[in-house]
């Protein structure tokens, strides 16, 4: 443990903490500072000056990041009838009713993401104490609650990461591995940051984006000059 701790403490001695980064210098900054021995996820965290508290300022919903994530998500669909055999012709990984509702219950969870059909969620919603801490829940605005399986499927599939507003006021959300491009993780992280700018709520008032920071798995953050970001139209 005291080898990593000082890997970390050399990696963050790269680092300038008074300085906020252009977000391409600050995703090679993070990939440079990477200390662990597997392909990290980079990731990019939003301090939003928003009160989760009130029902008009809760942002929660999904983005396809253009150069997916890096890693493979395994999709389980509740349908029924004709919807099974679009799951399993769209590449879902598991596909079913009851059954899987029971496997859950009974503590299977070898899946990343559910798609559920709207007529399936009276009883997908039996599951909401076990898949609600997991943030597994399907929920419509995110796109997982929809009869349009197989565009959901291939979202998922291409790299469609979901993001919500913890009570804290922030969000964290995938955007690549380290040994993505630099250039895929700078498309990547401006699709996120497009998305969250453009949910800013109504009501909220004064500085929405406070801070953002780009990290990669168990290594050191890197703040991002925020009001210098330019998003491609």
């Amino acid at each position: 443990m005291a080898k990593k701790g000082k890997k970390l403490q050399d990696a963050t001695k790269l680092i300038d903490r008074t300085k906020l980064y252009l977000a391409p210098e600050a995703i090679e900054l993070a990939k440079q500072t990477s200390v662990v021995n597997f392909d990290a996820t980079v990731e990019v965290a939003f301090k939003l000056g928003i009160d989760t508290r009130k029902n008009d300022q809760q942002i929660r919903g999904a983005v396809v990041l253009p150069n997916g994530t890096g890693k493979t998500q395994r999709v389980l669909v509740f349908a029924k009838g004709e919807k099974l055999k679009e799951a399993e012709a769209a590449g879902a990984d598991y596909f079913g009713d009851t059954e899987y509702i029971n496997k859950i219950q009974g503590g299977w969870f070898d899946f990343d993401v559910i798609v559920a059909t709207p007529d399936m969620m009276g009883e997908v919603g039996k599951l909401g104490r076990v898949l609600g801490p997991k943030g597994l829940m399907p929920n419509p605005k995110t796109g997982t609650v929809t009869f349009d399986v197989t565009k959901a499927i291939g979202e998922i599939k291409a790299g469609k990461v979901e993001y919500r507003a913890d009570k804290a006021g922030i969000i964290h959300a995938p955007i690549g591995k380290v040994s993505f491009d630099n250039e895929k993780l700078v498309e990547n992280f401006l699709a996120v940051f497009d998305i969250v700018q453009k949910a800013k709520p109504a009501a909220a008032k004064g500085t929405y984006m406070k801070s953002v920071n780009i990290t990669t798995t168990m290594g050191p953050s890197v703040k991002v000059d925020s009001t210098n970001v330019k998003v491609n139209k």
